[in-house]
């Protein structure tokens, strides 16, 4: 299954802004100061079996009887940033056709048909810094399916006709992808801080798709899916020992070798301030976002930067922007933080034209204030109460604990890090706050994006500081 690496981003603001309108309603009308919050309970983990296949592949094993399901996630080191230049779309289109393009024993077409049968779902995917395969289906068809899940990762065969498919899908994708405001601004702003060129940052042309051929897609499977490359978790319905067996049995004919990855270009950001401006003459809300480079989940200080967040995004962006001005619906302030990368720092709103450097300049100065004073100790109360009030969700169901090992496994991060994320946000002070975003927010050297509409602004973004316009006409094909 194909989704858009940026997709992502779109679904986080959405949550977002989601939990911004609910806390705002919570906070109103609960009466938190008369009320003795009893301590939450003690999270129960699941039983985890970790073990190693004879031929290097890592297991994740998990009994959960609650169901009469059994699901599988292998993720596989490898994704986009592994590409070439001149072949941006290499991972997608090869995450997409291994399903679609059958094994020898079937074709893509014929599986679907057999899945349907069993009530089952395999999809595959890579994204960025990943690949996946993931199974779903009845215990009792365990079996079945994981003949099917070992033959499409040892054996897919990228039928030539489900490449041409997906190429054609792909250019599809490149003709609309203005046609969003909300994709347009997020694509733009990552290629502002990361640089145009980034793997981080990069998307595909009609010329690098056009580029690609199926004997790419074979090369760039055979060169990452590797039994010693993947660590493959399941959960459900199944005995530990039985499925080791199974296991070990489908995959006995896999050897292990040695896989060698490309050098990912280290991420070097200038700190500057910019106003850069994308015409859009179709929309009356103008999109702004402004922010600069951000961190790394495994930084000694994210547990602070957590809490920053929550105050800088509701008790600031949210309540002066929306509250006291009514000048957007939710705005939103966040120091994005990755596992091996740096993640991105953002503010972000949508306003009225009429509304648009004026809602810029109360952005500004409300990432300055976070710097310059000390947070109240009721917007610290009330940030910590939101994070670890809402902690529980993250175990609430047994697909979100599995995923989050594995990406924690994958990426060298130990298993109760966000165990540990929580104690230390419970310790987080006034002083830690203010210290935090005086290291790490830089209001003097943001980079500012609008799309919009500069007829209808309020004042000419030139007031702001020289602007640059950034074209985002789609290079036409040659072909």
């Amino acid at each position: 299954m194909y989704v858009h690496k940026k997709n992502n981003l779109r679904i986080t603001i959405v949550l977002m802004l989601f939990w911004f309108c609910i806390s705002s309603a919570l906070a109103q009308k609960s009466p938190r100061d008369k009320i003795d919050y009893p301590p939450l309970n003690e999270i129960k983990m699941p039983v985890i079996h970790q073990s190693e296949l004879s031929n290097g592949m890592k297991l994740f094993l998990i009994e959960d009887p609650a169901y009469p399901t059994v699901d599988l996630r292998a993720l596989v080191r490898t994704g986009g940033i592994y590409e070439s230049e001149d072949k941006i779309g290499l991972a997608n289109i090869t995450g997409a056709v291994l399903r679609t393009g059958g094994t020898d024993r079937m074709t893509g077409d014929e599986m679907d048909k057999l899945l349907e049968t069993l009530g089952a779902s395999v999809e595959t995917r890579i994204d960025e810094e990943s690949g996946s395969v993931n199974l779903s289906l009845l215990s009792e068809d365990l079996d079945q399916g994981l003949d099917i899940m070992a033959d499409i990762l040892m054996n897919p065969v990228f039928r030539e006709e489900k490449v041409n498919l997906e190429k054609i899908m792909q250019r599809s994708m490149i003709s609309r992808r203005n046609d969003n405001v909300w994709w347009i601004t997020g694509r733009e702003f990552d290629a502002l801080i990361y640089g145009k060129d980034s793997p981080f940052a990069r998307y595909p042309e009609y010329s690098t798709i056009d580029a690609i051929t199926r004997e790419d897609i074979v090369s760039f499977y055979k060169k990452y899916f590797k039994p010693n490359n993947i660590i493959l978790a399941a959960w459900g319905d199944f005995k530990t020992i039985e499925l080791l067996e199974k296991l070990e049995t489908v995959f006995a004919d896999w050897e292990k070798s040695q896989v060698s990855f490309p050098n990912v270009p280290e991420v070097k950001y200038e700190y500057k301030y910019n106003i850069n401006y994308i015409e859009k003459t179709d929309i009356n809300q103008t999109h702004i976002q402004m922010g600069h480079i951000g961190g790394l989940l495994n930084n000694p200080d994210y547990p602070a930067l957590l809490v920053m967040n929550q105050i800088l995004s509701y008790d600031r962006m949210f309540k002066v922007l929306r509250t006291q001005e009514g000048l957007t619906y939710a705005p939103w302030g966040n120091y994005g933080c990755d596992f091996n990368h740096p993640g991105i720092f953002n503010c972000g709103t949508q306003t009225k034209s009429s509304t648009t450097v004026y809602a810029i300049r109360l952005m500004l100065k409300e990432v300055e204030r976070m710097t310059s004073e000390e947070v109240t100790e009721e917007e610290l109360s009330r940030a910590k109460d939101t994070y670890l009030n809402g902690f529980v969700f993250n175990f609430d169901s047994k697909v979100k604990i599995v995923n989050r090992m594995l990406n924690y496994k994958y990426h060298g991060y130990p298993l109760d890090f966000i165990e540990k994320t929580k104690q230390n946000v419970e310790k987080v002070t006034r002083a830690d706050i203010l210290q935090v975003a005086q290291k790490y927010l830089h209001p003097e050297k943001m980079q500012i994006l609008v799309v919009g509409n500069q007829a209808d602004f309020d004042e000419p973004l030139k007031v702001l500081g020289k602007v640059n316009t950034i074209d985002i006409t789609i290079p036409q094909s040659l072909l």
